[in-house]
C-alpha cells in the first residue's frame, strides 16, 4: 500500500471476519458494548432493524392464532427445579437474585432465561376444560443467560426476543402447530423478508432444547461459511405438563395432561442479517426489511435542490417507499455517502444542481452496485420494482453461497475437513450417528440440522434417508 492510499473503512472480510463484524457494528452505528460484560446497547439504527423484524414476526404470529401476553422477569428458583432436564440444561447460564430491599430473600429468584416454567404455572390455573384449548400465547421480552463468550447480537448475556407457548389437547395438534410456526412464521420471515436461504429441519437429540421431545430449527450459512441458528420451534410433549400438573377435562369426562410447544427468535437475527449480507463496504439490508429503503440526498446547499429533494421524497413515500432525506450539506458529501453505504440503505437518490438542470437524479444501488442517471419523474414508478429485484438478488446470493459451499461426504473425517475448509457437509445420519457427532464435537464441529434426503423436514430422527448437515457454528 502506498503512503497516499486510504485505509479501508472496515477490515476486509477475507482478512479477519470477526474484526470486520465488530467494525461494521461500530461504524454503521448499530450497537455498542454495555457496561456489564456480555450486555449491549442497541443504537437507534440497530434497534430500527429489530423493530422491523418484530413487526413482521408479530403479524405472522398473530396470523397463526397466537395472542400477546406478558409474564414476570423474576421466576421463583423452585419453578425451574420441577423439570429436571430443563434446570440441568440452563443451570450454567442462570442469573440468580438472592437479595432485595436490603434483605436476603426467603427464596432466591431467577432472572428469566426462558419462560416455560412460569407460563406453565399459569396455564395450570387457566386451563380447565377441552374448551380452553388450544391456548396460544406469545410474549415479547428480554431474557438473561450468563454468556461466557459474548459477541454483540450473536451471544449476549441479555437479549430481546419473542417466545411463544401453547397448550393442545393432543400430541398431533401440538406437533402440527410447532411445524406451522417453523414454516409459516420463521421460514417465511427469514426467506421472504430477511432474504436468508435457511435450511429447515430437526435438531439431533444431543442438540435439542432442554426439556423438549423435538426441536425444529432454521440454520443459515454466513458469509464465512459458519452456521447460525436463526429460530427454533420445540415440541415439549407432556414434560412440563407433568411437572406443573397442567391438565384439562376431556370431552369424555377424564382429566388429561396437555401437549405443549414453545418457540422463539431473538436479536440474534440482526447478527445473522449482518453476516449473511454485509460486504467490505458495510451492511446491505434487504429492501422488504429495511427501515429506510431509499435516502434522497442533497449534493450541495441550494434552495432549488432542497425543494427537489423534499418533493422527490414525498412522491416516493406516496409510492409506498420508506424514505428519508439527507440535507446535511455542512457535512462533506463523500462522508454522507459512505455513512449510508455502511448502513446498507438499498437505494440512494442523489440530487445536485446539475442533476436538477437536467431533470434527473443519480440513482445508486447498494445491493447489486452501480449508479445511473434517472429522470426525477420516473422515480416513483421505477424504485419499487428495483427494490424487489434487489430483494431477490440477496436471496439468490444466499442460496448460491450455501449450495456452493456444501459438500456431500461419506465419513466423519471428510465432514470435519469440509467444516475446517469453511463450509458445510452433508452425511447420512445413519452413518454419522451420536458417536460420530461426539467425534466431530472434538473439532468444534456440530450437527446443525437433520433433513430428509429431498431437503424436507424428516418425520423423526431415525427416518430412512435422514441426512445430517454439519459445520462450525456461532
Amino acid at each position: 500500500m502506498s503512503a497516499m492510499a486510504k485505509a479501508p473503512v472496515l477490515t476486509p472480510q477475507h482478512a479477519d471476519f470477526p474484526r470486520w463484524y465488530q467494525d461494521l457494528i461500530g461504524k454503521a452505528e448499530l450497537a455498542d458494548n454495555g457496561p456489564v460484560r456480555g450486555t449491549m446497547v442497541m443504537r437507534p439504527y440497530g434497534y430500527a432493524l429489530w423493530e422491523r423484524m418484530q413487526q413482521e414476526l408479530d403479524a405472522r404470529i398473530k396470523a397463526a392464532g397466537a395472542r400477546n401476553a406478558y409474564f414476570p422477569l423474576f421466576i421463583p428458583e423452585s419453578y425451574l427445579s420441577r423439570e429436571a432436564e430443563h434446570v440441568e440444561g440452563f443451570a450454567p447460564e442462570l442469573a440468580v437474585v438472592t437479595h432485595g430491599g436490603g434483605k436476603r430473600l426467603e427464596e432466591p429468584v431467577v432472572v428469566r432465561p426462558t419462560s416455560e416454567t412460569i407460563v406453565n404455572e399459569y396455564f395450570a390455573k387457566w386451563i380447565n376444560s377441552y374448551r380452553d384449548l388450544p391456548l396460544l400465547i406469545n410474549q415479547w421480552a428480554n431474557v438473561v443467560r450468563w454468556e461466557m463468550r459474548p459477541r454483540v447480537f450473536l451471544r449476549t448475556t441479555e437479549f430481546l426476543w419473542q417466545e411463544g407457548h401453547t397448550a393442545h389437547a393432543s400430541y398431533e395438534e401440538a406437533r402440527d402447530y410447532a411445524a406451522r410456526i417453523h414454516r409459516e412464521v420463521y421460514a417465511d420471515l427469514l426467506r421472504n423478508v430477511l432474504a436468508i436461504d435457511v435450511v429447515l429441519g430437526r435438531k439431533s437429540p444431543a442438540e435439542r432444547f432442554a426439556g423438549a421431545i423435538n426441536t425444529l430449527t432454521l440454520e443459515g450459512m454466513m458469509r464465512d461459511g459458519k452456521a447460525l441458528q436463526l429460530g427454533t420451534s420445540h415440541e415439549l410433549g407432556q414434560n412440563f405438563a407433568k411437572a406443573f400438573d397442567t391438565r384439562y377435562l376431556g370431552a369424555d369426562g377424564t382429566r388429561q395432561l396437555v401437549w405443549q410447544t414453545s418457540w422463539g427468535a431473538s436479536t440474534r437475527m440482526v447478527g445473522g442479517l449482518i453476516m449473511s449480507h454485509g460486504d467490505d463496504h458495510g451492511l446491505r439490508v434487504p429492501p422488504r426489511l429495511a427501515p429506510v429503503q431509499a435516502v434522497v440526498l442533497a449534493v450541495k446547499s441550494d434552495d432549488a435542490v432542497s425543494a427537489a429533494v423534499r418533493e422527490s421524497a414525498a412522491r416516493l413515500r406516496g409510492a409506498g417507499v420508506r424514505v428519508e432525506t439527507d440535507e446535511r450539506t455542512d457535512v462533506p458529501f463523500g462522508r454522507r455517502a459512505v455513512d449510508w453505504e455502511l448502513k446498507g440503505v438499498p437505494v440512494r437518490v442523489e440530487i445536485g444542481p446539475r442533476d436538477l438542470a437536467d431533470g434527473t437524479a443519480t440513482l445508486v444501488r447498494r445491493i447489486p452496485g452501480g449508479k445511473q442517471p434517472v429522470a426525477l419523474a420516473a422515480l416513483p414508478e421505477l424504485l419499487p420494482a428495483l427494490l424487489e429485484e434487489d430483494q431477490a438478488h440477496l436471496l439468490r446470493e444466499s442460496r448460491e453461497r450455501r449450495e456452493a459451499r456444501t459438500t456431500e461426504v461419506a465419513t466423519v473425517e471428510e465432514a470435519a475437513e469440509a467444516a475446517a475448509a469453511g463450509g458445510w457437509a452433508r452425511i447420512p445420519w445413519a452413518r454419522l450417528g451420536p458417536e460420530g457427532e461426539a467425534r466431530l464435537a472434538r473439532d468444534a464441529v456440530s450437527v446443525r440440522v437433520l433433513v430428509a434426503a429431498d431437503g424436507s423436514v424428516p418425520e423423526s430422527d431415525d427416518a430412512p434417508g435422514t441426512v445430517a448437515v454439519v459445520g462450525r457454528a456461532y
